[in-house]
């Protein structure tokens, strides 16, 4: 089968990438290095779309928060990715998880077979020639970063992700340790807490500090932390209580034991659908292995705990897309290149998906001979979007979350309290119209005349 657009990168944007485009049937070429003798610094397995720091798609209420109305605009445009985490989702309150194996499982099946989708394990290392969608994330190998780099003239910036430890259930005390969500939201029973007092939390502070690390190669210094993923020894370093205000806050959870909060909470979320794996909540580290069994043993309800798998870091690269990307994601010096996912700057999963689709979308419209069609800015996707491509100083651009600040202004005064809902609402009705056949035909005219 030949192709029409050729995909680099089988995760969560260009696996969505390109089921969009086998769906409006377009054939694609989906190149992944992993299962063709290639391996990375993070990924476990061979399967398409892998999650690799969290199987949290974080927040899925759509009427007030900016995710969770992303999750709500990929599910209406036929996202693969959110048919997948739906069909695989594990509690978690009010966030969207994923068993992971079941997940990736379903999206490797689903494209593998697609009859416009050709599937080929195979390394990628020079800019291609036709139409075509960069989306080989934050690990992009180093011959193909280098093509980049020669192509736009531009040194990637990077920044470091690291991983959290998987704990197995049946390894944690549940005499000490007790299940509930916060503000018991969802069944209440979505996570594992593992309190501490005053004196047992200052100890493991100070263990986190003063605890082995792994250390940096050559090429990794000076490389910043994204926010988003920041180690938690990283941010024991921040001050005493960072991490009381942060993932281990006491607030909104009850101990039955003495019915009252806690000093200082770990919590794990369920990692798999048989509920045998749980998460470290934000407690990705850098520390060295044999630290981390020591460190985390010190954690009441973990004294024996034995870990699926445990920590890491790595390093992620993203190019400067205010700078080198157009408005709908194509390489100003090659237009008929367009970049998806992680590498352009978002970050977070279904961020990296939301980019993928689009990067398609635009394709799809360029080869049926129309202009590609942006979401409106007052949409999740539209906001996004707008980040990467020209919402931030080329310079200082680091990589974002979508969230409402991403978006325009409300238009009117209102209240505090009502302006998640507000941003939500005019979210989607923003995009009914972009999808409606009245906008559509309006668009066309206008480009026509």
């Amino acid at each position: 089968m030949t192709h029409q657009v050729h995909i680099i990168g089988g995760g969560l944007a260009g696996s969505e990438a390109a089921w969009q485009l086998a769906e409006a049937g377009i054939k694609v070429r989906l190149s992944e290095m992993r299962g063709g003798g290639e391996k990375t610094a993070a990924h476990q397995t061979e399967d398409l779309a892998e999650l690799v720091c969290s199987n949290s798609f974080r927040s899925d209420d759509a009427d007030r928060n900016a995710v969770g109305l992303l999750h709500q605009e990929l599910r209406t445009l036929g996202s693969l990715i959110m048919k997948s985490a739906d069909a695989h989702r594990v509690p978690a309150g009010s966030a969207l998880a994923v068993d992971r194996d079941g997940y990736t499982e379903a999206v490797t099946q689903a494209l593998a077979a697609h009859p416009n989708v050709t599937l080929v394990r195979e390394r990628i290392d020079a800019l291609p020639e036709g139409p075509a969608i960069i989306a080989t994330g934050p690990l992009t190998g180093s011959a193909l970063a280098e093509a980049i780099a020669t192509e736009t003239g531009e040194d990637a910036l990077a920044f470091f992700d690291a991983l959290a430890p998987i704990v197995h259930h049946e390894s944690v005390d549940m005499e000490t340790a007790w299940m509930a969500s916060r503000w018991d939201k969802g069944d209440t029973k979505d996570y594992i807490n593992c309190p501490m007092d005053k004196d047992q939390y200052l100890a493991f502070h100070d263990a986190l500090i003063t605890g082995e690390k792994g250390e940096f190669k050559e090429w990794e210094a000076n490389t910043p932390y994204f926010d988003g993923c920041m180690p938690i020894e990283v941010m024991a370093e921040r001050g005493v209580d960072t991490l009381r205000h942060g993932p281990m806050k006491p607030v909104g959870l009850d101990n039955p034991k003495t019915g009252r909060w806690p000093y200082a909470v770990v919590q794990l979320r369920q990692d798999n659908a048989l509920g045998t794996l749980w998460n470290m909540v934000g407690f990705q580290t850098k520390l060295k292995h044999a630290e981390q069994v020591r460190v985390f043993r010190m954690i009441p309800g973990l004294e024996n705990a034995q870990f699926a798998r445990l920590g890491g870091l790595h390093r992620n690269t993203f190019i400067k897309s205010p700078k080198l990307l157009d408005g709908s994601l194509r390489l100003k010096s090659r237009p008929h290149i367009r970049f998806g996912g992680q590498i352009t700057g978002c970050e977070g999963y279904i961020e990296s998906a939301a980019v993928g689709l689009l990067a398609a979308r635009f394709w799809i419209d360029e080869l049926a001979g129309r202009d590609p069609s942006l979401p409106p800015l007052e949409t999740s996707l539209g906001a996004l979007l707008s980040h990467i491509t020209g919402g931030a100083d080329a310079e200082t651009f680091q990589p974002m979350n979508v969230n409402f600040g991403l978006f325009p202004p409300l238009p009117e005064r209102s209240r505090k309290a009502d302006r998640k809902q507000l941003y939500t609402d005019r979210g989607r009705a923003a995009l009914a119209d972009w999808l409606s056949p009245q906008a559509s035909a309006s668009s066309l005219s206008e480009v026509a005349g």
